[in-house]
């Protein structure tokens, strides 16, 4: 078959893109990753066969991304991989490429046979890759015919994680693969039930839960990218403030520069940790509005009575401090809009086109305010 042949034949991907290079032929991922234990004989070829047990190496990159630490590169090869010993009735399980989400899938899988087909999410997790689209038709369809995963099951059913639906058409999927998606439980964890029920979900495997548990986990990565963007801040404000005061370098860091410094750290604090825990029981329904008020909280605690650091401070600087770290928590505050389950797409974008022009403002409002006071100083 020539090129033009073969682009008419992909003709049917959504929005007419232009195929990829390499799109659809033949690959299987490398048997050289450290969690490959062996391959496992296929008609397409020797498949890498993967063990249920995450080793120590596992969890330490677990711990590792969980802090934010080499996340955008702790990825899986795309492609077809082997769990126990599966065969042609085996069932098909699908999975992003990122390594926690493959690891939590293949874990769940202990004591089984089974096909896990990886698509190339660019190292992201399912849910949000499914909003980015790399968890999508096109990828899916790619995946099923690179693998060639018609010569190696006899079936035609892929079990896809429910939360990959918002990037899939499975209508499109069957049209143009054969393989019938069926849409699996939430979460992972009730895998065993679902294939042991005949691939059936009971309704409470429909719902996605946040319970403080799933929000304690997002803590230490959402922290570190808050302490990302404050601690520029931080060193701007203490600079800023030792060249301008009219004490010591020393002095005026001290006095002038520390307590914007504060603020900075209780809006991420604020933002980061407090949002997230008391999530169901601070006021209001928009994540910028809670980000706020448990900013307002933790200023109250430590700037009650205008006398921080033992020193008498005017209200322009008071009130640069208030707006600074009000600005910077309710901003940290609603970047957990993307990771809960008490939001909609439509209620994100409506939420940060009224709340990012009033954040940018307190902030600038903030620092100007601060500004004026040193010179008032």
């Amino acid at each position: 078959m020539n090129q033009t042949s073969t682009d008419n034949a992909m003709a049917f991907l959504p929005m007419a893109k232009k195929i990829p290079a390499g799109a659809g032929e033949f690959r299987l991922p490398s048997a050289d990753q450290p969690f490959v234990q062996g391959t496992v004989a296929t008609p397409a070829g020797p498949v890498p066969q993967v063990g249920t047990a995450l080793s120590r190496q596992d969890l330490y990159g677990h711990f590792r991304v969980r802090w934010n630490i080499g996340r955008n590169h702790f990825m899986v090869e795309p492609g077809l991989y082997a769990v126990g010993n599966p065969n042609a009735d085996s069932p098909v399980l699908t999975s992003a490429n990122y390594k926690m989400s493959f690891d939590l899938l293949r874990q769940a899988l202990a004591g089984r046979d089974a096909w896990i087909l990886v698509l190339d999410t660019k190292g992201v997790n399912v849910w949000c890759a499914a909003g980015k689209g790399t968890f999508g038709t096109e990828e899916m369809l790619d995946r099923i015919k690179a693998s060639r995963l018609h010569e190696i099951v006899a079936h035609q059913k892929l079990i896809v994680p429910q939360l990959g639906a918002p990037g899939l058409e499975a209508h499109a999927v069957k049209k143009y693969s054969g393989f019938t998606i069926i849409y699996g439980p939430v979460s992972v964890a009730d895998i065993p039930n679902f294939l042991d029920n005949d691939c059936q979900a009971g309704p409470e495997m429909r719902i996605k839960k946040f319970p403080l548990r799933d929000r304690i986990v997002l803590v230490p990565v959402e922290l570190m990218q808050g302490l990302k963007q404050g601690i520029p801040f931080m060193f701007v404000f203490l600079l800023i403030a030792g060249l301008a005061g009219k004490e010591s370098f020393a002095e005026a860091v001290r006095i002038h520069g520390l307590p914007p410094v504060l603020s900075v750290l209780l809006a991420i604090i604020a933002g980061n940790i407090l949002t997230p825990l008391l999530l169901p029981w601070l006021p209001g329904r928009a994540f910028s509005v809670k980000g706020a008020i448990a900013g307002l909280v933790l200023f109250v605690i430590f700037f009650t009575g205008a006398t921080a650091f033992s020193i008498q401070y005017s209200l322009t600087e008071q009130a640069s401090w208030l707006l600074i770290t009000l600005a910077i928590s309710s901003w940290l505050g609603m970047a957990f809009t993307g990771a809960s389950t008490f939001t909609s797409l439509n209620g994100v974008k409506k939420e940060m086109l009224r709340a990012m022009p009033l954040q940018f403002f307190s902030l600038v409002v903030g620092v100007i305010l601060w500004g004026i006071s040193l010179r008032m100083s």
